[in-house]
């Protein structure tokens, strides 16, 4: 994978991640009524994903991304798919259809870009010159 196409990938991660910011932040309450759980998981989640979204940044902004904060984003981002997945299990019974297709939509989402993450700082073929 070149340089230039991990750098596109962390910056549309950190794109998601500043709308989840955003949502969590600015409208905590209405997003967590659409979906069915509590405005404080929501802005929890929010939270989270603005310390992702600056981890995200300062690896696109490197002239070449370092394999370990790379890896640690892509570990975070296998944490959030596991955290996804424990809201799923903790909350569905009081979830709307739309909540437990957003969640689990966005953790299948949030799943590949680890993958595409990880696989472009690991193994000899790692980030190759842009």
């Amino acid at each position: 994978m070149s340089i230039r196409n991990l750098k596109t990938i962390l910056v549309a991660d950190a794109v998601t991640c500043v709308g989840v910011f955003a949502a969590g932040l600015l409208a905590a309450e209405p997003v967590g009524a659409l979906l069915g759980l509590p405005a404080q998981v929501v802005a929890i989640g929010g939270w989270i994903c603005l310390a992702a979204a600056l981890l995200m940044i300062v690896a696109a902004r490197q002239t070449v991304p370092g394999a370990g904060l790379v890896k640690l984003i892509a570990l975070g981002n296998l944490g959030w798919v596991a955290a996804s997945f424990t809201v799923l299990a903790t909350f569905a019974s009081q979830m709307t259809g739309l909540g437990i297709a957003v969640v689990a939509a966005q953790a299948l989402g949030v799943l590949g870009f680890a993958v595409l993450e990880w696989k472009a700082v690991a193994g000899p073929e790692a980030v190759a010159a842009a």
